[in-house]
Protein backbone atom coordinates (compact mmCIF):
# COMPACT_ATOMS: atom_id res chain seq x y z
CA UNK A 1 0.00 0.00 0.00
CA UNK A 2 2.90 2.31 0.75
CA UNK A 3 4.57 1.88 -2.60
CA UNK A 4 0.80 2.43 -4.26
CA UNK A 5 0.55 5.90 -2.17
CA UNK A 6 4.00 6.45 -3.11
CA UNK A 7 3.84 6.12 -6.55
CA UNK A 8 0.19 8.52 -6.53
CA UNK A 9 1.71 11.20 -4.97
CA UNK A 10 5.11 11.47 -6.90
CA UNK A 11 2.37 11.32 -10.07
CA UNK A 12 0.58 14.09 -8.24
CA UNK A 13 3.52 16.07 -7.93
CA UNK A 14 4.33 16.22 -11.70
CA UNK A 15 0.63 17.35 -12.58
CA UNK A 16 0.52 19.96 -10.00
CA UNK A 17 1.59 23.77 -10.10
CA UNK A 18 2.71 26.12 -7.10
CA UNK A 19 0.38 28.50 -6.80
CA UNK A 20 0.72 31.77 -4.44
CA UNK A 21 -0.67 29.85 -1.59
CA UNK A 22 1.27 27.06 -1.67
CA UNK A 23 -0.68 24.12 -3.27
CA UNK A 24 0.08 21.30 -4.72
CA UNK A 25 0.99 18.01 -3.46
CA UNK A 26 3.21 16.26 -0.71
CA UNK A 27 6.67 14.72 -1.21
CA UNK A 28 6.52 11.19 -2.45
CA UNK A 29 5.78 9.04 0.94
CA UNK A 30 8.28 6.06 0.43
CA UNK A 31 11.90 6.25 -0.08
CA UNK A 32 15.10 4.13 1.22
CA UNK A 33 18.83 4.61 1.82
CA UNK A 34 19.70 7.30 -1.02
CA UNK A 35 22.91 8.62 0.20
CA UNK A 36 24.91 7.60 -3.14
CA UNK A 37 28.25 8.93 -1.78
CA UNK A 38 30.54 10.00 0.31
CA UNK A 39 29.64 12.99 1.75
CA UNK A 40 32.48 13.66 3.93
CA UNK A 41 35.02 14.46 0.98
CA UNK A 42 35.92 17.89 0.99
CA UNK A 43 34.67 19.18 -2.52
CA UNK A 44 35.13 22.99 -2.92
CA UNK A 45 32.28 23.52 -5.59
CA UNK A 46 28.83 23.43 -4.48
CA UNK A 47 25.43 23.77 -6.69
CA UNK A 48 22.25 24.93 -4.57
CA UNK A 49 18.72 24.74 -6.17
CA UNK A 50 15.85 27.25 -5.15
CA UNK A 51 13.30 29.48 -6.86
CA UNK A 52 12.05 32.90 -6.91
CA UNK A 53 14.40 35.40 -8.38
CA UNK A 54 13.87 38.38 -6.23
CA UNK A 55 13.67 36.98 -3.20
CA UNK A 56 16.15 33.45 -2.15
CA UNK A 57 17.62 33.55 -5.51
CA UNK A 58 19.08 37.26 -4.52
CA UNK A 59 19.59 36.19 -0.81
CA UNK A 60 21.52 33.72 -2.26
CA UNK A 61 23.66 35.70 -4.34
CA UNK A 62 24.45 37.52 -1.22
CA UNK A 63 25.72 34.82 1.16
CA UNK A 64 27.40 33.86 -1.63
CA UNK A 65 29.36 37.67 -2.04
CA UNK A 66 29.97 37.03 1.91
CA UNK A 67 31.27 33.45 1.91
CA UNK A 68 33.71 34.35 -1.07
CA UNK A 69 35.49 36.92 1.21
CA UNK A 70 36.81 34.22 3.67
CA UNK A 71 36.56 31.20 1.33
CA UNK A 72 37.91 32.66 -2.01
CA UNK A 73 38.57 28.94 -3.64
CA UNK A 74 35.12 27.91 -3.22
CA UNK A 75 33.18 27.69 -6.06
CA UNK A 76 29.00 28.20 -5.77
CA UNK A 77 26.64 27.52 -8.74
CA UNK A 78 22.62 29.15 -7.56
CA UNK A 79 20.45 27.28 -10.07
CA UNK A 80 16.71 28.65 -10.35
CA UNK A 81 14.16 25.99 -10.34
CA UNK A 82 9.98 26.86 -9.70
CA UNK A 83 9.29 25.38 -6.42
CA UNK A 84 7.52 22.43 -8.12
CA UNK A 85 10.35 21.56 -10.58
CA UNK A 86 12.36 21.58 -7.63
CA UNK A 87 9.54 18.81 -5.75
CA UNK A 88 9.43 16.93 -8.76
CA UNK A 89 13.60 16.92 -9.63
CA UNK A 90 13.89 15.87 -5.98
CA UNK A 91 11.42 13.15 -5.54
CA UNK A 92 12.32 11.79 -9.05
CA UNK A 93 16.27 11.30 -7.94
CA UNK A 94 15.73 10.14 -4.47
CA UNK A 95 12.52 7.46 -5.73
CA UNK A 96 15.45 6.04 -8.81
CA UNK A 97 17.68 5.55 -5.69
CA UNK A 98 20.48 8.10 -6.72
CA UNK A 99 21.67 11.11 -6.00
CA UNK A 100 22.77 11.72 -9.63
CA UNK A 101 22.13 15.42 -10.91
CA UNK A 102 20.75 16.07 -7.25
CA UNK A 103 22.47 19.37 -5.25
CA UNK A 104 24.40 20.38 -2.68
CA UNK A 105 21.64 22.52 -0.92
CA UNK A 106 18.44 22.75 -1.52
CA UNK A 107 15.80 25.25 -0.30
CA UNK A 108 12.36 23.11 1.07
CA UNK A 109 9.25 25.06 2.47
CA UNK A 110 8.86 24.39 5.90
CA UNK A 111 5.00 22.18 5.07
CA UNK A 112 7.04 19.91 2.70
CA UNK A 113 10.39 19.14 5.30
CA UNK A 114 9.16 16.71 7.01
CA UNK A 115 7.66 14.89 4.41
CA UNK A 116 11.12 14.60 2.94
CA UNK A 117 12.85 13.90 5.85
CA UNK A 118 10.85 10.96 7.02
CA UNK A 119 10.36 9.51 3.23
CA UNK A 120 14.58 9.91 2.77
CA UNK A 121 15.99 9.87 6.26
CA UNK A 122 19.36 9.15 4.56
CA UNK A 123 18.75 11.56 1.79
CA UNK A 124 20.07 14.86 3.93
CA UNK A 125 22.89 15.65 6.06
CA UNK A 126 22.98 15.88 9.87
CA UNK A 127 23.80 19.86 10.27
CA UNK A 128 23.65 19.57 14.34
CA UNK A 129 27.54 20.05 14.53
CA UNK A 130 27.21 22.69 12.46
CA UNK A 131 24.16 24.79 13.68
CA UNK A 132 22.79 25.44 16.62
CA UNK A 133 18.93 25.03 16.63
CA UNK A 134 18.07 27.31 19.81
CA UNK A 135 19.57 30.32 17.52
CA UNK A 136 16.74 30.10 15.49
CA UNK A 137 12.68 30.81 15.73
CA UNK A 138 11.25 27.79 17.61
CA UNK A 139 8.63 27.25 15.94
CA UNK A 140 10.61 26.86 13.03
CA UNK A 141 12.85 23.64 14.50
CA UNK A 142 9.87 21.24 13.98
CA UNK A 143 9.87 21.36 10.40
CA UNK A 144 13.60 21.76 10.12
CA UNK A 145 14.93 18.38 12.71
CA UNK A 146 14.19 14.76 12.95
CA UNK A 147 14.90 12.56 15.86
CA UNK A 148 16.98 14.69 17.68
CA UNK A 149 18.94 15.67 14.71
CA UNK A 150 19.32 19.52 13.23
CA UNK A 151 19.17 18.82 9.07
CA UNK A 152 17.67 22.17 8.04
CA UNK A 153 19.01 25.86 8.97
CA UNK A 154 15.97 28.08 9.43
CA UNK A 155 15.87 30.87 6.90
CA UNK A 156 12.69 33.26 6.55
CA UNK A 157 9.85 34.13 8.84
CA UNK A 158 6.24 32.92 7.43
CA UNK A 159 5.44 35.89 10.82
CA UNK A 160 1.85 37.18 9.98
CA UNK A 161 0.81 40.72 10.59
CA UNK A 162 -3.03 42.25 9.77
CA UNK A 163 -2.32 45.25 6.76
CA UNK A 164 -4.66 47.84 7.20
CA UNK A 165 -5.93 50.86 5.02
CA UNK A 166 -5.28 53.75 7.68
CA UNK A 167 -7.54 55.88 5.50
CA UNK A 168 -10.25 53.68 4.86
CA UNK A 169 -10.53 52.76 9.17
CA UNK A 170 -10.93 55.99 10.10
CA UNK A 171 -13.23 56.82 7.16
CA UNK A 172 -15.70 53.79 8.65
CA UNK A 173 -15.32 55.52 12.04
CA UNK A 174 -12.65 53.63 13.45
CA UNK A 175 -8.75 54.04 14.96
CA UNK A 176 -5.95 51.77 14.51
CA UNK A 177 -6.25 50.86 18.55
CA UNK A 178 -9.57 49.65 17.76
CA UNK A 179 -8.26 46.85 15.03
CA UNK A 180 -5.46 45.96 17.57
CA UNK A 181 -5.56 42.76 19.29
CA UNK A 182 -9.04 41.91 18.37
CA UNK A 183 -10.42 38.17 17.82
CA UNK A 184 -11.77 37.27 14.00
CA UNK A 185 -15.34 37.79 15.56
CA UNK A 186 -14.82 41.62 15.97
CA UNK A 187 -13.21 41.50 13.02
CA UNK A 188 -15.63 40.40 10.78
CA UNK A 189 -17.76 43.38 13.18
CA UNK A 190 -15.71 45.97 11.91
CA UNK A 191 -15.20 44.32 8.21
CA UNK A 192 -19.50 44.86 8.22
CA UNK A 193 -19.30 48.66 8.91
CA UNK A 194 -16.12 49.34 6.93
CA UNK A 195 -19.10 47.67 3.99
CA UNK A 196 -21.59 49.48 4.92
CA UNK A 197 -20.04 53.04 5.50
CA UNK A 198 -17.55 53.28 2.79
CA UNK A 199 -18.48 50.31 0.87
CA UNK A 200 -14.89 48.50 0.54
CA UNK A 201 -14.38 44.58 1.86
CA UNK A 202 -12.68 43.71 5.07
CA UNK A 203 -10.92 41.06 2.59
CA UNK A 204 -9.89 39.22 -0.24
CA UNK A 205 -9.82 35.32 -0.29
CA UNK A 206 -9.30 32.87 -3.04
CA UNK A 207 -11.63 29.61 -1.75
CA UNK A 208 -8.60 27.37 -3.07
CA UNK A 209 -6.26 28.44 -1.01
CA UNK A 210 -6.97 27.87 2.69
CA UNK A 211 -4.08 29.85 4.24
CA UNK A 212 -6.49 31.72 6.24
CA UNK A 213 -7.44 28.94 7.93
CA UNK A 214 -4.26 27.15 8.44
CA UNK A 215 -3.28 31.33 10.20
CA UNK A 216 -6.17 30.56 12.30
CA UNK A 217 -5.38 27.12 13.52
CA UNK A 218 -1.76 27.84 14.27
CA UNK A 219 -2.51 30.77 16.56
CA UNK A 220 -3.70 28.02 18.61
CA UNK A 221 -1.32 25.45 18.92
CA UNK A 222 -3.31 23.63 16.23
CA UNK A 223 -2.70 21.54 12.70
CA UNK A 224 -4.45 19.61 10.17
CA UNK A 225 -2.24 16.17 12.00
CA UNK A 226 -1.77 15.57 15.15
CA UNK A 227 1.61 16.05 17.27
CA UNK A 228 2.69 12.86 15.48
CA UNK A 229 2.81 14.93 12.31
CA UNK A 230 1.06 11.97 10.66
CA UNK A 231 -2.25 11.27 12.45
CA UNK A 232 -5.18 13.54 10.65
CA UNK A 233 -6.62 15.30 13.37
CA UNK A 234 -9.78 16.78 11.87
CA UNK A 235 -13.02 15.67 13.12
CA UNK A 236 -12.25 16.36 16.77
CA UNK A 237 -10.19 19.08 15.89
CA UNK A 238 -11.73 22.48 17.96
CA UNK A 239 -9.85 25.24 16.39
CA UNK A 240 -10.06 23.81 12.97
CA UNK A 241 -13.98 23.74 13.58
CA UNK A 242 -13.87 27.18 14.80
CA UNK A 243 -11.56 28.22 11.42
CA UNK A 244 -14.09 26.82 9.04
CA UNK A 245 -17.29 28.50 11.33
CA UNK A 246 -15.56 31.90 10.73
CA UNK A 247 -14.49 31.56 7.36
CA UNK A 248 -18.22 30.59 6.69
CA UNK A 249 -19.20 33.89 8.66
CA UNK A 250 -16.63 36.13 6.79
CA UNK A 251 -18.37 34.70 3.36
CA UNK A 252 -21.87 34.92 4.74
CA UNK A 253 -21.18 38.46 5.78
CA UNK A 254 -20.23 40.12 2.45
CA UNK A 255 -17.58 41.17 3.69
CA UNK A 256 -15.11 39.32 1.06
CA UNK A 257 -13.57 40.47 -1.92
CA UNK A 258 -13.43 36.79 -3.69
CA UNK A 259 -10.13 36.51 -5.60
CA UNK A 260 -8.99 33.32 -8.15
CA UNK A 261 -5.07 33.74 -8.37
CA UNK A 262 -1.88 35.40 -7.05
CA UNK A 263 -2.27 38.00 -9.32
CA UNK A 264 -5.68 38.83 -8.40
CA UNK A 265 -5.18 39.03 -4.98
CA UNK A 266 -2.33 41.91 -5.35
CA UNK A 267 -4.61 43.97 -7.78
CA UNK A 268 -7.34 44.06 -5.07
CA UNK A 269 -4.45 45.13 -2.12
CA UNK A 270 -2.64 47.69 -4.96
CA UNK A 271 -6.33 48.92 -6.71
CA UNK A 272 -7.55 49.83 -3.10
CA UNK A 273 -10.14 47.15 -3.05
CA UNK A 274 -9.89 46.02 0.71
CA UNK A 275 -8.92 47.63 4.09
CA UNK A 276 -6.90 44.75 5.67
CA UNK A 277 -5.30 41.87 4.40
CA UNK A 278 -4.39 39.53 7.03
CA UNK A 279 -1.33 37.73 5.90
CA UNK A 280 2.37 36.75 5.95
CA UNK A 281 5.02 39.66 5.94
CA UNK A 282 6.65 38.45 2.86
CA UNK A 283 3.62 40.78 1.29
CA UNK A 284 5.59 43.71 2.20
CA UNK A 285 6.63 44.22 -1.00
CA UNK A 286 3.71 43.88 -2.82
CA UNK A 287 1.93 46.61 -1.02
CA UNK A 288 4.98 48.85 -1.22
CA UNK A 289 4.69 48.24 -5.40
CA UNK A 290 2.11 50.78 -4.98
CA UNK A 291 3.62 53.96 -4.26
CA UNK A 292 0.97 56.64 -4.47
CA UNK A 293 -0.52 54.85 -1.44
CA UNK A 294 2.75 55.57 1.04
CA UNK A 295 1.70 56.66 4.41
CA UNK A 296 -1.72 55.08 4.27
CA UNK A 297 -1.10 52.20 5.95
CA UNK A 298 0.04 50.18 9.25
CA UNK A 299 1.04 46.68 10.03
CA UNK A 300 -0.92 45.46 13.47
CA UNK A 301 -0.70 41.87 15.40
CA UNK A 302 -3.20 39.27 13.39
CA UNK A 303 -6.48 38.58 15.29
CA UNK A 304 -6.73 35.60 17.37
CA UNK A 305 -9.43 32.96 17.67
CA UNK A 306 -12.36 34.17 19.79
CA UNK A 307 -13.62 31.09 21.92
CA UNK A 308 -10.40 28.72 21.82
CA UNK A 309 -8.38 29.76 24.88
CA UNK A 310 -4.51 29.14 24.16
CA UNK A 311 -4.99 31.34 20.55
CA UNK A 312 -2.75 34.03 20.33
CA UNK A 313 -1.58 37.34 18.29
CA UNK A 314 0.83 35.69 16.29
CA UNK A 315 0.81 32.97 13.45
CA UNK A 316 2.80 32.05 10.41
CA UNK A 317 2.10 31.37 7.03
CA UNK A 318 4.96 30.18 4.81
CA UNK A 319 8.48 30.12 5.47
CA UNK A 320 11.02 27.76 3.76
CA UNK A 321 14.67 26.52 4.90
CA UNK A 322 18.36 25.25 3.49
CA UNK A 323 18.91 21.61 3.54
CA UNK A 324 22.40 19.75 2.60
CA UNK A 325 21.96 16.67 0.45
CA UNK A 326 24.41 13.86 1.75
CA UNK A 327 26.27 13.78 -1.61
CA UNK A 328 30.24 14.69 -2.05
CA UNK A 329 30.74 18.33 -1.54
CA UNK A 330 28.50 17.91 2.17
CA UNK A 331 31.26 19.22 4.07
CA UNK A 332 31.82 22.47 1.99
CA UNK A 333 27.82 23.11 1.13
CA UNK A 334 27.50 22.72 5.32
CA UNK A 335 30.27 24.94 6.50
CA UNK A 336 28.52 27.63 3.53
CA UNK A 337 25.39 27.98 5.40
CA UNK A 338 26.92 27.93 8.80
CA UNK A 339 28.66 30.84 8.03
CA UNK A 340 26.19 32.48 6.37
CA UNK A 341 22.40 31.90 7.23
CA UNK A 342 23.75 30.05 10.54
CA UNK A 343 25.50 32.59 11.81
CA UNK A 344 26.36 35.75 9.79
CA UNK A 345 24.26 38.63 11.82
CA UNK A 346 25.85 41.14 9.47
CA UNK A 347 24.35 39.23 6.24
CA UNK A 348 20.80 39.22 7.64
CA UNK A 349 21.26 43.16 7.67
CA UNK A 350 21.79 43.39 3.92
CA UNK A 351 19.62 40.66 3.42
CA UNK A 352 16.33 42.70 5.27
CA UNK A 353 17.99 46.09 3.32
CA UNK A 354 18.26 44.40 -0.09
CA UNK A 355 15.83 41.86 -0.25
CA UNK A 356 13.32 42.53 2.44
CA UNK A 357 14.29 39.14 3.82
CA UNK A 358 13.25 38.79 7.49
CA UNK A 359 15.28 36.24 8.97
CA UNK A 360 14.77 33.70 11.85
CA UNK A 361 17.68 33.79 13.19
CA UNK A 362 17.24 35.19 16.57
CA UNK A 363 20.88 37.15 16.73
CA UNK A 364 19.86 39.30 13.78
CA UNK A 365 16.82 40.61 15.28
CA UNK A 366 18.14 43.36 17.13
CA UNK A 367 20.51 44.48 13.95
CA UNK A 368 19.78 48.04 13.22
CA UNK A 369 18.49 47.46 9.81
CA UNK A 370 15.41 45.85 11.71
CA UNK A 371 14.89 48.88 13.73
CA UNK A 372 14.71 51.01 10.84
CA UNK A 373 11.63 52.73 10.80
CA UNK A 374 9.83 52.30 7.44
CA UNK A 375 8.16 55.86 6.05
CA UNK A 376 5.85 53.73 3.82
CA UNK A 377 4.13 52.34 6.92
CA UNK A 378 4.16 55.90 8.72
CA UNK A 379 7.02 55.11 10.19
CA UNK A 380 6.47 52.21 11.88
CA UNK A 381 9.30 49.50 13.01
CA UNK A 382 7.43 47.27 10.91
CA UNK A 383 10.09 44.80 10.73
CA UNK A 384 10.82 44.72 14.96
CA UNK A 385 6.85 44.43 15.40
CA UNK A 386 7.44 41.47 12.68
CA UNK A 387 10.45 40.22 15.16
CA UNK A 388 8.41 40.16 18.36
CA UNK A 389 5.60 38.13 16.95
CA UNK A 390 7.71 35.33 15.38
CA UNK A 391 8.86 34.59 19.23
CA UNK A 392 5.24 34.34 19.93
CA UNK A 393 4.16 31.70 17.17
CA UNK A 394 2.92 28.71 18.56
CA UNK A 395 4.83 25.06 17.38
CA UNK A 396 3.04 22.73 15.78
CA UNK A 397 4.29 19.70 13.33
CA UNK A 398 3.48 20.38 10.31
CA UNK A 399 3.92 16.73 9.20
CA UNK A 400 3.86 15.21 5.45
CA UNK A 401 0.49 16.12 4.55
CA UNK A 402 -0.37 19.49 4.76
CA UNK A 403 -1.24 19.56 1.04
CA UNK A 404 -2.59 16.86 0.85
CA UNK A 405 -4.89 16.66 3.69
CA UNK A 406 -5.64 20.87 2.64
CA UNK A 407 -7.17 19.79 -1.00
CA UNK A 408 -9.34 17.28 0.78
CA UNK A 409 -10.73 20.60 2.98
CA UNK A 410 -10.89 22.79 0.56
CA UNK A 411 -13.87 20.66 -1.01
CA UNK A 412 -15.26 20.24 2.13
CA UNK A 413 -14.90 23.71 2.98
CA UNK A 414 -17.11 24.20 -0.30
CA UNK A 415 -19.88 21.87 0.91
CA UNK A 416 -20.11 23.09 3.98
CA UNK A 417 -20.51 26.96 2.75
CA UNK A 418 -23.58 25.13 0.42
CA UNK A 419 -25.30 23.82 3.27
CA UNK A 420 -23.69 20.21 4.47
CA UNK A 421 -23.57 20.28 8.66
CA UNK A 422 -20.20 21.07 9.74
CA UNK A 423 -19.67 18.11 12.04
CA UNK A 424 -20.52 15.76 8.91
CA UNK A 425 -18.29 17.96 7.37
CA UNK A 426 -15.15 17.80 9.03
CA UNK A 427 -15.70 13.73 9.92
CA UNK A 428 -15.67 13.26 5.79
CA UNK A 429 -12.87 14.68 5.94
CA UNK A 430 -11.07 13.43 8.33
CA UNK A 431 -12.11 9.65 6.96
CA UNK A 432 -11.19 11.04 3.45
CA UNK A 433 -7.38 11.62 5.22
CA UNK A 434 -7.36 8.69 6.80
CA UNK A 435 -7.78 6.45 3.86
CA UNK A 436 -5.48 8.80 1.69
CA UNK A 437 -2.13 9.39 3.87
CA UNK A 438 -0.57 6.94 5.05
Amino acid sequence: MKKVIALFLSCMVLLAGCSSGGGGQEPAASGGNSSGGDSGSKVEEITIWAWDPAFNIAALNIAKEAYSQKNPDAKINIVEFAQADIIQKLNTGLNSGTTKGLPNIVLIEDYRAQGFLQSYPDAFYDLSGKVRSEDFADYKIGPTSLNGKQYGVPFDSGVTGMYVRKDYIEQAGYTLDDLKNIDWKKYIEIGKAVKEKIGKDIITLDPNDLGIIRMMIQSAGSWYLAEDGKTPDLADNAALKEAFELYKEMMESNVVKVNADWSQFIANINNGDVATVPTGNWITPSVKAEASQAGQWAILPIPKLPQTPNSVHATNLGGSSWYVMNIPGAETAADFLAETFGSDVEMYQNLLTNVGAIGTLKAAATGEAYAKPDEFFGGQQIVNDFAAWTAEIPKVNYGISTYAIEDILIVEMQNYLNGKGIDQALSDAQAQAEAQVK
